[in-house]
């Protein structure tokens, strides 16, 4: 059997901008999908992967800022506090970074790909990874975090993507330099 790639979905597309369903059951195919997730965000040099970026409207996200990697599905964010602003940049929105105020200290429980429940207290750089993630899951994206100045900044490279998603040429991921590639 071939195995298929999985592409980073770009923005216009409309998958990233479904509400994610819950996993019911963990299965080997979940097991499957993560690892991949989890391959293709290293290939890509980032810190944090949704299904929605790979086409699959499932609750599921890959994270690792370098202290492991996290696979968690069905991920909720149960407790936050404090605020942080970091300037984050997103695999599915190439060259576009964007401010973005979070909390600094945030609660996510989830499952892990063995279907056990885990709980994770994250801060600082963490935590902002898990809810840029977990904000893909709810059909949210950083730009929908820009200021109306930003807004216009961004507004022809926005489009660009879009006519790009369009004739589906893609060519490879193109990155600004931002603090945070997610």
């Amino acid at each position: 059997m071939s195995e298929t790639t999985l592409k980073i979905k770009l923005f216009g597309d409309p998958v990233l901008r479904k509400k994610s369903k819950q996993v019911r059951e963990v299965t080997g195919a979940h097991r499957d999908i993560l690892a991949k997730m989890a391959r293709l965000m290293y290939e890509q040099s980032g810190i944090g992967l949704a299904a929605p970026q790979i086409g699959i409207n499932e609750t599921m996200i890959v994270v690792d800022v370098g202290s492991g990697l996290y696979k968690l599905i069905n991920p909720q964010i149960v407790s936050s506090k404090g605020s942080q602003a970091i300037e984050e940049g997103c695999l599915s929105v190439p060259g576009v970074c964007i401010k973005v105020k979070r909390a600094k200290k945030i609660i996510v429980k989830a499952k892990d790909e063995n279907s056990r429940a885990i709980s994770i207290e994250a801060e600082d750089l963490l935590a902002c990874v898990l809810q840029h993630e977990i904000d893909h899951l709810r059909g949210k994206l950083i730009v929908d975090y820009a200021s109306f100045l930003d807004k216009l900044k961004i507004k022809n490279k926005l489009k660009e993507l879009e006519k790009r998603l369009r004739s589906e040429k893609l060519p490879k991921q193109e990155t600004k330099s931002c603090k945070l590639q997610l």
